[in-house]
């Protein structure tokens, strides 16, 4: 538990074991993540500030260097599997979540009616929007018992990245609401026994009443569609960094993958929150048509949604080296490069968004001719000082061979950057 308590004790045999879903017990998967980070998180503290280096490497720089960080990428990978497991535990729990919210919302609008009907009375309408409602809430508990391992009904909206994406959850609302809307027409239509009541509720179906609705419908859909697709075109190039997250977060709706919010995302969120709710409340107005989306709402929305598929264009970018220096600490002589001297590696993009955990920064590779090099991480108050999205210090190993030898970085990602020649003397 917690790296068994930084590596101080084993847990009782038979009890409890890492991906224990028991809410908050000490042995739980969430638990044992909250433990894990706070115990790497003292530990790093610790050797930024000098403290628990054994005495056979605190005479030597180097390598003390070297066994911090390798002692640090080891805690790091038991602190993101325990992140992992608290992350499979936290989407089992999911579903049921779901469950309730859904059925929430379903007892909520039979609230809702029952208080709006006091005066004006119980009409077909109202039997017809709550029949509706249990249809769609039926279905998604049918979704999230076949998905419950994957997040219920959510499932189909997280991204490949484990993540929730923005474009497939705006898309999955409006397909909802129509869903809803048809099925509540058809309802009303079943129940009608009025041949010109029939005949209305059939031209309430009309694309010359709906056209707003339908419009913004596909186009929502082909965002979706369309999103995924130039993700992964821009992650084969190699002009987008993707890193896996260890569980979807609500805050995926408005934020880049480094958690940072991000204007394309709000605003697509935030309008077609707004024209959704305009929508729901013209249905409830006229439940005997499509909700007609007046045009100019309509045009808000496909500008919104252009600006976060043009938003999806210009994130990211392949990440480069600008320059290679010898690394010089205070009062070193200036010199050429040598096997054994720290090189300095100048660019950017070397920590992809969502990668600024030890786990992540330990993957980071630097390849100097035809050997490659992890990159030490060196801890500091609150983070670390190797490392950084523009700079990187590692060693000139002995096997690098003196001559004009080609300088490389490989990201966590797994993209490789353009590649630096420098002369490294004898």
């Amino acid at each position: 538990m917690a790296v068994q308590e930084a590596r101080g004790g084993t847990a009782p045999e038979g009890i409890h074991e890492g991906g224990c879903t028991c809410g908050d017990c000490p042995h739980g998967a969430r638990e044992g993540h909250r433990r894990a980070v706070a115990a790497f998180l003292r530990r790093r503290d610790e050797f930024a500030a000098g403290q628990g280096l054994p005495a056979a490497v605190a005479h030597s720089a180097s390598a003390s260097r070297q066994w911090v960080s390798e002692e640090l990428t080891q805690r790091a990978e038991a602190v993101a599997d325990r992140g992992r497991a608290e992350g499979e535990a936290w989407l089992g729990r999911l579903w049921l979540r779901t469950l309730y919210v859904v059925w929430a919302a379903v007892v909520a609008l039979l609230l809702t009616e029952a208080l709006t009907a006091i005066g004006p009375g119980w009409t077909d309408a109202r039997t017809a929007a709550l029949l509706a409602a249990l249809v769609v809430a039926a279905a998604l508990t049918t979704a999230c018992r076949l998905h419950r391992a994957r997040g219920g009904a959510l499932a189909p909206v997280i991204g490949e990245d484990n993540r929730i994406s923005t474009s497939r959850t705006v898309a999955a609302c409006w397909v909802l609401f129509v869903a809803y809307a048809i099925l509540l027409l058809a309802a009303r239509l079943a129940a009608a026994s009025d041949h010109t009541q029939r005949d209305a509720l059939l031209s309430g179906l009309d694309l010359a009443r709906g056209a707003g609705t339908v419009t913004v419908l596909c186009v929502v859909c082909g965002i979706a569609v369309l999103v995924r697709r130039v993700v992964g075109l821009r992650i084969l190039a190699q002009r987008l960094q993707k890193v896996p997250a260890h569980r979807p977060r609500a805050a995926d709706l408005l934020t880049d993958d480094s958690g940072r919010g991000t204007f394309a995302d709000i605003q697509y969120v935030a309008v077609s929150a707004v024209a959704l709710l305009f929508a729901a409340v013209r249905l409830a107005r006229r439940p005997d048509q499509l909700p007609d989306l007046p045009w100019g709402l309509g045009a808000i929305v496909l500008i919104s949604a252009a600006t976060y598929l043009a938003g999806k264009y210009a994130e990211g970018g392949r990440p480069a080296i600008l320059s290679v220096v010898r690394a010089r600490e205070p009062g070193d002589l200036d010199g050429p490069i040598r096997t054994g001297d720290d090189i300095e590696i100048r660019g950017i993009g070397f920590v992809p968004p969502g990668a600024h955990g030890a786990d992540r920064l330990s993957r980071m590779v630097v390849r100097i001719g035809t050997v490659d090099v992890h990159v030490p991480l060196v801890p500091v108050p609150g983070g670390f000082r190797n490392p950084t999205d523009t700079v990187l210090t590692v060693p000139v190993p002995a096997e690098v061979e003196p001559g004009s030898v080609p300088v490389q970085v490989v990201t966590a990602a797994g993209v490789a950057t353009n590649r630096c020649v420098v002369e490294i003397t004898e």
